[in-house]
């Protein structure tokens, strides 16, 4: 189940009326096609192909898919950031005992933050590990890469616990491991991304690190679509992960 604290945007849309000599020519096309139809089931013959239908002034002005950003460089749902299905199967959970809430943040000018969302993934209640937090992703986007840095570095240096650079694809990353958790901080281009893992359930022989390093690989692939990045992520299949 989501729950959603949504931004909210503007829609516009273009109306009004068309031409009157318009409408006269649909009403003398219509007359003739009923003509003709009439004729041809009066006869027998096969009318032949019908004539193309045009969309009505209320299907073009239909708004778009629910769930689709009209602006932004970052989704506003997070299971379109990381699908619940998707965090159970890798922490060793049954289908449907994970659920999502999102929580649309506010831009940050003194630092150059334009967007940002907050997305904590929890057990169902009922579920085998009830309403335990299970993870917490934190995504956000700057005006330009250079902003991004700066703000990632100065958050990851402020962190305490074991750290360590690691490779991440084309990303740049910092794992900090404490004995409650494991943070990884990403900056990629001009977004940000800190993938927060408690300690919980996970398959065994499998390390929080190398979970943490997983789910970026998973998350980076959708906020490189959204926004502009200078460099391509690496296929999680392919990339680099962290060792245990």
């Amino acid at each position: 189940m989501t729950s959603l604290v949504r931004s909210h945007y503007r829609q516009g849309m273009d109306g009004g009326n068309r031409p009157r000599v318009a409408r006269a020519g649909i009403a003398v096309s219509i007359a003739a096609t009923l003509l003709l139809t009439g004729a041809c089931a009066a006869t027998g013959t096969d009318p032949g192909p019908s004539l193309p239908t045009f969309p009505t002034p209320t299907q073009v002005a239909a708004p778009p898919t629910p769930g689709a950003d009209l602006e932004g460089a970052l989704p506003d749902d997070c299971d379109r950031l990381l699908k619940v299905a998707d965090l159970g199967a890798l922490l060793g959970l049954p289908l449907d005992s994970v659920g999502v809430r999102t929580t649309v943040g506010v831009p940050a000018q003194s630092v150059g933050r334009t967007e940002r969302v907050a997305c904590q993934y929890s057990g169902t209640v009922g579920g085998p590990v009830g309403g335990r937090t299970l993870l917490g992703l934190n995504a956000a986007a700057y005006v330009d890469a250079a902003a991004a840095e700066k703000q990632w570095r100065l958050n990851a240096d402020a962190e305490d616990g074991d750290r360590r650079e690691m490779p991440l694809g084309a990303a740049s990353a910092v794992l900090i491991e404490r004995r409650v958790e494991a943070v990884l901080m990403v900056v990629y281009g001009s977004d940000t991304l800190t993938v927060i893992l408690p300690e919980g359930p996970r398959p065994e022989a499998t390390s929080r690190a190398d979970i943490v390093s997983d789910l970026a690989l998973r998350v980076l692939p959708t906020l490189a679509a959204m926004g502009p990045a200078p460099l391509a992520v690496t296929d999680p299949a392919r990339a680099v992960g962290a060792s245990s």
